[in-house]
C-alpha cells in the first residue's frame, strides 16, 4: 500500500513494466512469448476442429476437453497480445486504462475460476467411467454434460464479481507502474494508497473457495479411483483404465500447483521476480503444454489427429493428380 497524502490525484491509467531487467533480449523474449501463443491457439483450434469434425470423439469427456481448449485460447489472449505489445516499445504499449485493468483482471479471474471447475467435472466425468461403468450413460448424459459445464462458466464468471468490486472501490493516488505483465490483484494492491486489509481477506477466501471446492472434488473423484484401480486384478486393464485419466492427471497438477502457490496468501509483499515466472508459467506455458497432455497421452485424440491429416493429404494431392 502506498501512502496516502493530500496532494494526490486519481490514476486514471497504468504503466505495465512487464519484464523490465532484460532490455538486451526484448526481442528474443518476444519472439519466445508470440511462438508460444501461437503454438497455443493453433494447438487448441486443432482440438477443437478434430472433435468437432470426429463422430468418435462425440463423448462426454472430449465434450469437456472442447470447452476447456476454448478457455485456453480465451485465457491467453486476455494477457498476451499486451504483454507482447509492451515488448514491441511502441508509444502506449505498455499502458492501459483504469478501466481496461479492472476488466482485464475481471476476464482473467473469471476464466481461472472456470478452468478450476471444469477440471472438477472432467474428474467426476472420469470417476463415473472407471467407477461406475455400468451406470456411465444415465449419470453423465448429454443432459448432464451440458449442465455441469453451464454452471461452470456460470460460476466462474460469478467469482470475480465482489473482488473486483472491491478493488474499484480502493483509491490509487500514484504512482501507476505495476510491476507485471499483466493487471494482477497483487501488484494492483501494492500501488493503492487505501487500506487494502480487508479487500486482500476477501480475495484470500474466494482464492481458496474456488480451489478448495474444486480440487475437492477432484480429489474425492481421483481417490475413488484408485481404490477401484487397486481391486482390479489383471494389470494390463488397470493400466488401461488408469491411461483413461492419466492425461486428466497431469493437467490438474500443473495448473493447481501454480494456483495455489500464487493466490491462496494473504500478503502482497513477496518476491515479485519470482511471482512473473509462476505467472508465465500457469498463465501461457500451461495452456500451451495441456493440449500436448491430451493428444500425447491419449490415443483416441492421436488417432483422430492422424485421420484428419491424412485425410487434408489426400484432398491437397487431387488437385495435382487431376492436373496430371
Amino acid at each position: 500500500m502506498q501512502p496516502y497524502t493530500k496532494n494526490w490525484t486519481q490514476v486514471t491509467e497504468f504503466v505495465m513494466m512487464g519484464f523490465a531487467g532484460i532490455h538486451e533480449a526484448h526481442l528474443l523474449f518476444f519472439i519466445l512469448f508470440l511462438t508460444m501463443y501461437l503454438f497455443t491457439l493453433v494447438e487448441n483450434l486443432a482440438i477443437i476442429l478434430v472433435v468437432g469434425l470426429d463422430h468418435r470423439l462425440w463423448r462426454p469427456m472430449y465434450f469437456f476437453l472442447t470447452h476447456l481448449s476454448c478457455l485456453e485460447i480465451w485465457y491467453t489472449s486476455v494477457t498476451v497480445p499486451k504483454m507482447l505489445a509492451g515488448f514491441t516499445g511502441v508509444d502506449g504499449g505498455k499502458n492501459i486504462s483504469y478501466a481496461g485493468c479492472l476488466s482485464q483482471l475481471f476476464i482473467f479471474t473469471f476464466l481461472g475460476a472456470t478452468e478450476c471447475f471444469l477440471l472438477a467435472a472432467m474428474a467426476y466425468d472420469r470417476y463415473v467411467a472407471i467407477c461406475m461403468p455400468l451406470h456411465y450413460g444415465a449419470l453423465v448424459s448429454w443432459g448432464t454434460c451440458i449442465r455441469l459445464a453451464a454452471a461452470c462458466w456460470l460460476v466462474g464468471f460469478l467469482t470475480p464479481i465482489l473482488p473486483i468490486y472491491l478493488m474499484s472501490q480502493l483509491t490509487f493516488c500514484g504512482p501507476n507502474v505495476i510491476d507485471h505483465f499483466f493487471c494482477d490483484a497483487s501488484p494492483l494492491l501494492a500501488l493503492s494508497c487505501s487500506d487494502v486489509t480487508w479487500k486482500e481477506t476477501v480475495d484470500f477466501l474466494v482464492s481458496l473457495a474456488v480451489l478448495l471446492a474444486s480440487s475437492m472434488v477432484i480429489a474425492v473423484s481421483y481417490g475413488n479411483i484408485v481404490w477401484t484401480l487397486l481391486h482390479i486384478r489383471s494389470v494390463a486393464e488397470r493400466w488401461k483404465a488408469f491411461s483413461t485419466c492419466a492425461a486428466h492427471l497431469a493437467v490438474v497438477s500443473l495448473f493447481y500447483g501454480t494456483l495455489f502457490f500464487m493466490y491462496v496468501r494473504t500478503k502482497v509483499t513477496s518476491s515479485i521476480n519470482f511471482n512473473k515466472v509462476v505467472s508465465v508459467f500457469y498463465s501461457i506455458v500451461t495452456p500451451m503444454l495441456n493440449p500436448l497432455i491430451y493428444s500425447l497421452r491419449n490415443k483416441e485424440v492421436k488417432g483422430a489427429l492422424d485421420r484428419h491429416s491424412h485425410t487434408l493429404m489426400e484432398v491437397e494431392r487431387l488437385p495435382l493428380e487431376q492436373t496430371a
